[in-house]
């Protein structure tokens, strides 16, 4: 792997299956009574959050710990960075403290590449969401869910798998992140969408695009529901909600017309009875819960990968 993990873009496909390879070894400790390793022992990890998430942050800081990693956890609020401090100087000190890893989450896309190749700092940079751009290690703990549920072979391939993201996928950065890496490990991915949601360029992703979603989820092995990020849009993207959802949510109705293996993802948090109804959400196929657990285990084999090895951090090869 490379010294950062910026983008979904960074992983080859070689990349990419060590790093779901690692965490199925990492996803073991969460069924054990003890769930840490030593192999981080003394690196120091920083999670340096400029905007709310408690589900991403959490999910970095029990990955670091149960690597035995030091955490500090550095929120923007309540910090210096609320009194102007700039992102440079916040690098700096970070600098000074002896980070060996920097978990960056930051409103402004780009701002975690401006810090890992700004010369600022010596330690990995990992992307944990910039913007409307790109959050790399969800897509990845989404493509490690499918594996478990989908894949094919001894290695989990999702070779010829197809998916459906469904939604904001204007404003969201899973969805860029997912149609990235689902396409190097070999899936074929549609995203569906009213045609006021999708960004400027979406044509050059590689991806399918449809507006109509019961056209494509029959034909899905795995459907991702996005959440409306309503906190990001100042205009009018659809008549209301109720229309929003009668077109683009997954009710019962629709569950029904999936095939008997098809799972439900959503990457969280969940608008109940706007892009998903309860029912749905708490149905024997939505490994949206699993997704969570399996967040730590993902985010564990980031960390180590970056600071600890390129081999398998538990056991042999395989």
């Amino acid at each position: 792997m490379k010294r950062h993990l910026l983008s979904a873009a960074d992983l080859s496909r070689d990349d990419a299956e060590l790093v779901l390879r690692t965490a199925a070894e990492l996803r073991e400790l969460a069924d054990r009574p003890i769930k840490k390793l030593p192999a981080l022992r003394g690196r120091t990890v920083v999670n340096l959050f400029f905007e709310d998430s408690t589900r991403t942050r959490i999910s970095f800081e029990a990955a670091a710990k149960r690597l035995s990693a030091d955490v500090i956890n550095f929120a923007a609020k309540g910090s210096s960075l609320s009194k102007g401090e700039s992102l440079k100087d916040t690098a700096l000190t970070l600098e000074a403290m002896g980070a060996d890893a920097v978990v960056v989450r930051h409103g402004a896309s780009g701002a975690p590449h401006r810090l890992a190749h700004s010369g600022w700092v010596r330690s990995s940079v990992v992307n944990a969401g910039d913007g409307t751009h790109e959050h790399p290690t969800q897509a990845l703990l989404d493509a490690f869910t499918m594996s478990r549920h989908l894949g094919t072979g001894p290695k989990g391939s999702l070779d010829g798998r197809r998916v459906a993201i469904v939604g904001d996928v204007l404003h969201s950065r899973v969805a860029r992140s997912n149609a990235l890496l689902l396409n190097t490990l070999g899936a074929e991915v549609t995203l569906v969408a009213p045609p006021t949601l999708f960004p400027v360029g979406v044509e050059s992703w590689p991806v399918e695009i449809s507006y109509d979603l019961d056209a494509v989820i029959p034909k899905a092995d795995a459907v991702m529901m996005l959440r409306v990020q309503r906190e990001r849009m100042s205009g009018g993207f659809f008549p209301t909600a109720r229309e929003y959802s009668r077109r683009y949510g997954l009710d019962g109705r629709r569950m029904a017309t999936l095939q008997d293996h098809t799972i439900v993802m959503h990457p969280g948090p969940m608008v109940r009875g706007m892009e998903i109804t309860a029912d749905v959400a708490d149905a024997d196929r939505s490994v949206i819960v699993e997704q969570v657990t399996n967040g730590v285990a993902v985010r564990m084999a980031v960390l180590y990968l970056l600071l600890g090895g390129s081999e398998p951090a538990v056991g042999g090869e395989e």
